[in-house]
């Protein structure tokens, strides 16, 4: 079995397309599907994906080109994760001047080399700024180099691969399902629309001050620091990936933050207020809240990332934006719903075991996508070789 070495450019014409004039109505809402870099995410762009489209009028006044199906599309700007990654071209289709086209030729598979593409998405960015700019151009793309099989083998190859791709789809698609019925869920037990079996004594309302006071307790020197995060509330700062700045100097003045402590943060107002499981400090700028009465710590977690509560919080502190601290004044004022505490955790029981179900999915799916990795190590550089159909049958 024979694999060579090629350039991308050597397999492939390179070229981009363009934007017809948006003030020119003749230009547009014609039959022509037209691709903006925002639907090049690392998938396949069918008719049903394209939501705007050209006239013949406004593809032929400008740089814009169609493109045919089979191809490959690349952004070439974009912030965030948008440059390098790239989308199969599942119609003929026209795109705007930040995406570039990979039109293959016959001696190369468009699942093969969309497969080669995103196993080497780092070393596209990384040639981007190699160059002293942030963005990717026709001359960079051209000079990509992958192993070429033979053409039965790319596509044994793209084959099993875009198996683990539709593996992984599904397992997102649950992964979302499960999300959205949560979210309906949290809604409906939290706000006492929906009553779980037994309970139906009516909710009261407390003042939050009624319920949590503010501690400050400052001095603790040896404690770890934790990092205040939307995404998994308060945790260690060791568990943040990435560079993570330090304090410099003592940390006498941080605040001491305990397992099952809630912290309000400078961006509570968007997402809520974050829950703690670990003991350590927090810069003194945060507020740290403990209960002053029975509660259930993890009903009160979940209400306290609800739309409920962030709405709650908007009202409470209207004219708040980016960089001004909520102060415990601001939160004092808002009147939390209280069920009895067998029905708080009653309800945080319910939750709790549908994030949980969330999360085990999550680790599943993300096993996945590393095997999946894994495999493409093997099989996109040539370590593992596959044998063809005449091949077995000797």
């Amino acid at each position: 079995m024979t694999t060579r070495t090629v350039t991308l450019g050597s397999i492939a014409k390179i070229t981009s397309g363009g934007t017809p004039d948006r003030e020119n109505p003749a230009y547009w809402g014609g039959t022509v599907p037209w691709v903006k870099t925002t639907l090049v995410q690392n998938c396949e762009i069918g008719p049903e994906d394209i939501d705007e489209k050209i006239t013949e009028a406004g593809l032929k006044s400008s740089s814009a080109k169609l493109i045919p199906a089979g191809s490959i599309l690349m952004a070439m700007v974009g912030q965030g994760k948008t440059r390098g990654q790239v989308a199969v071209l599942a119609t003929a289709a026209a795109i705007n001047q930040n995406c570039a086209a990979i039109i293959l030729s016959d001696e190369a598979n468009s699942r093969y080399v969309y497969q080669q593409l995103l196993f080497r998405y780092e070393e596209i960015r990384n040639a981007s700024n190699s160059s002293g700019q942030q963005n990717l151009n026709a001359g960079l793309i051209r000079e990509l180099r992958m192993l070429l099989p033979s053409l039965p083998e790319q596509e044994r190859i793209a084959e099993i691969l875009v198996g683990w791709d539709t593996a992984i789809q599904k397992a997102e698609q649950l992964i979302a399902a499960k999300e959205r019925h949560f979210a309906a869920t949290s809604h409906l037990l939290l706000t006492s629309r929906k009553r779980l079996n037994g309970f139906s004594t009516r909710w009261g309302l407390r003042r939050a001050d009624e319920v949590f006071e503010n501690t400050s307790r400052k001095g603790h020197l040896n404690e770890p620091l934790l990092s205040v995060t939307q995404e998994r509330g308060v945790i260690p700062r060791d568990m943040l990936e990435g560079r993570v700045t330090m304090p410099s100097g003592e940390t006498g003045s941080f605040k001491l933050v305990e397992p099952g402590s809630f912290v309000i943060s400078l961006r509570s107002f968007q997402g809520g207020l974050e829950h703690s499981n670990y003991r350590g400090l927090v810069s003194p700028a945060y507020t740290v809240l403990r209960e002053v009465i029975e509660i259930d710590g993890r009903f009160f977690r979940h209400y306290f990332k609800s739309a409920d509560f962030i709405k709650r919080l908007s009202v409470a502190v209207i004219g708040i934006r980016d960089g001004k601290q909520i102060s415990f004044q601001d939160f004092c004022s808002i009147k939390l719903p209280f069920p009895t505490v067998d029905e708080q955790k009653a309800i945080a029981a319910v939750l709790d075991e549908a994030e949980g179900e969330i999360g085990l999915l999550r680790k599943f799916t993300d096993g996945l996508k590393t095997q999946k990795r894994g495999l493409m190590q093997k099989l996109l550089t040539g370590q593992w070789r596959l044998p063809l159909p005449e091949q077995e049958s000797v």
